[in-house]
């Protein structure tokens, strides 16, 4: 189902003004940018767009209100500044499952006081990888170790 047939769908016969939640989770962007969702939604403080292919922010309304935004899974791999200037209250912003490569990326968003899912998670994968690399060292030593008193 494409974005702006769900976003139809999610209103309910409410104009846009009232809706303070909007789930789009799963439906489909057209050539990778949001669709349908437009400055009406004044209220909108969670908005979910979880793997829906966004490769792009660009369209992204001013939603002031907003205070959690969902972005897990799709495509996005840079234009992360718009979010500082359209969303100025977000608190919360969940980016795993995309294509960022690197922190450079994120800096935009080190001015917003917000939890960031996808650095967390980062941040857990290095310290997984460090505590094999400390693991993997102590095995060669230990191995290093034996074979130097076997000798003796």
């Amino acid at each position: 189902m494409e974005m702006k047939k769900r976003i139809s769908l999610e209103l309910r016969n409410r104009a846009p003004e009232e809706v303070t939640e909007l789930v789009l989770d799963n439906c489909q962007c057209v050539n990778g940018e949001i669709e349908g969702l437009n400055d009406t939604f004044k209220e909108l403080e969670f908005l979910s767009m979880a793997n829906v292919q966004l490769s792009s922010l660009a369209r992204l309304p001013s939603l002031n209100k907003l205070r959690k935004l969902e972005l897990g899974n799709n495509i996005i791999s840079g234009g992360l500044e718009v979010l500082a200037e359209k969303c100025p209250n977000l608190t919360y912003l969940n980016l795993s499952g995309n294509k960022i490569k690197d922190l450079s990326t994120v800096e935009a968003l080190t001015k917003m006081k917000m939890k960031l899912v996808y650095l967390k998670a980062m941040r857990r994968r290095r310290k997984k990888k460090r505590m094999k690399m400390k693991m993997k060292q102590i095995q060669n030593w230990e191995r290093e170790k034996r074979k130097w008193a076997s000798h003796t």
